[in-house]
């Protein structure tokens, strides 16, 4: 039996609209929550096999960064440099080493392990910003354009 010729066209729908080839945006709020996740995922991970978030962190954060500056939407540009960093932060919090226990202890551990990440920080964040940069740019020349 073959299938019914309506098939295909019925392939390409989702709940009854079809699919264009654009990829989902997220909104601000989504990019935090996505940033938040993976950048977490990733820092556990790397905990987990080496001990101490290290390279595997710094290229997933990179990998982070780069998914949130491209997939957030035009009007929610300015969540992606700032969304990644504060999952940076917060995934250190979670993962870095400390050395002994108490809430300023806490807060020196976070501080160091910034400080010792500022590479990875800054270039995940500089990352988010020119893509989100160049994407503002390029759609005031296409409303400039009609």
């Amino acid at each position: 039996m073959s299938a019914p010729p309506d098939r295909p066209r019925l392939a390409g729908r989702l709940y009854g609209r079809r699919r264009s080839g654009r990829p989902a945006r997220l909104t601000a709020v989504g990019a935090g929550v996505v940033a938040l996740a993976a950048t977490v995922a990733v820092a556990g991970l790397d905990r987990l096999v080496f001990g101490t978030p290290g390279v595997l962190f710094g290229v997933g954060y990179l990998l982070v960064c780069f998914q949130l500056a491209v997939r957030v939407r035009y009007a929610d540009l300015l969540a992606a440099p700032i969304s990644g960093p504060i999952a940076f932060a917060v995934a250190l919090l979670l993962f870095g080493p400390v050395t002994s226990t108490g809430f300023t202890a806490q807060l020196v551990a976070l501080a160091t392990n910034l400080a010792t990440r500022s590479g990875w920080l800054f270039s995940g964040t500089g990352l988010a910003a020119v893509i989100a940069l160049a994407r503002f740019v390029a759609q005031r020349r296409i409303h400039r354009a009609r």
